[in-house]
């Protein structure tokens, strides 16, 4: 089980996703019914977030849940990698120390092809705990993240095998309120002295996220709200550009992660596993 760490680490502006399965990306996604947005570039996260883009008007989110199908993940022998499906508040900021995240995950250990699956919750700088129940490719999780003062309580349903599973923190720790964010994740290894290093990426084919929602200030909406500002986030293994913990050193070209358009309610969108994407210059 790898690390889920608060890992953004925006390395550029301009970029958008790639059309196809490899190349160049272009310039925008449609955003809602009528309007379209250019993705920030990310070493590690794949995905949308949304958050305040006034320093005077913050916003404080208190809920966020999606649902979606966990991915077939291929391995390679030879190939060690990961990929990980979360839900989460916080950690967008570049400046944040927290993230509080729920989701499941899929490692490939590089000696065999079979991958394994499981769930985890994090409430960053904490490390990662696992879920002690089933996942496996196919089944469909329903999560939720609500944050409410110090106290963090953390909601997964699986559909498919009939499971749920909840638990309420009460911590005394900074806990970052300032975005919510539905990601497709790289995830990043450390080290028992704190160095980290992104993982190579797991080809998990298409994940979708649907049923999608957040709370901030008390508003209920969804990532086209116009309460909030939200940007679509690609994922580039860019040749040891540096992440937030740890450089995503992926020696296959362009292996990465790209979203795709947001539904015209704002309640659903897909990330989808490429390679030999442009890192931006």
């Amino acid at each position: 089980m790898r690390t889920y760490i608060v890992a953004l680490a925006i390395v550029a502006l301009g970029a958008a996703a790639a059309a196809g399965t490899s190349g160049a990306a272009t310039s925008t996604l449609t955003y809602g019914a009528n309007s379209t947005i250019t993705p920030q570039v990310s070493s590690n996260w794949s995905g949308y977030a949304i958050f305040s883009s006034d320093e005077t008007t913050p916003i404080d989110f208190s809920d966020v849940t999606g649902t979606w199908v966990q991915p077939k993940s291929t391995c390679t022998v030879g190939r060690q990698s990961s990929s990980a499906f979360w839900v989460g508040i916080g950690g967008y900021d570049l400046n944040s120390n927290a993230l509080e995240q729920l989701g499941t995950g899929s490692d490939c250990n590089g000696n065999t092809t079979t991958p394994t699956y499981y769930a985890w919750w994090e409430i960053v700088p904490a490390a990662s705990v696992q879920i002690p129940y089933k996942v496996k490719a196919g089944d469909t999780l329903t999560a939720a993240v609500v944050v409410n003062g110090q106290q963090v309580t953390l909601y997964l349903k699986n559909v498919t095998r009939k499971w749920r599973f909840s638990k309420t923190i009460t911590t005394t720790q900074e806990l970052d309120t300032s975005s919510a964010e539905w990601i497709a994740e790289a995830p990043s290894d450390c080290s028992s002295i704190g160095r980290c290093r992104v993982v190579p990426l797991t080809n998990f084919g298409t994940v979708t996220f649907s049923k999608i929602a957040a709370t901030g200030n008390s508003h209920a909406g969804t990532i086209t709200d116009p309460a909030w500002t939200s940007s679509p986030i690609e994922l580039i293994a860019s040749g040891g550009r540096s992440g937030f913990f740890g450089q995503n050193t992926d020696s296959e070209s362009g292996v990465g992660a790209v979203p795709g358009d947001v539904s015209t309610d704002g309640r659903a969108f897909s990330v989808s596993w490429q390679q030999n994407l442009t890192p931006p210059q």
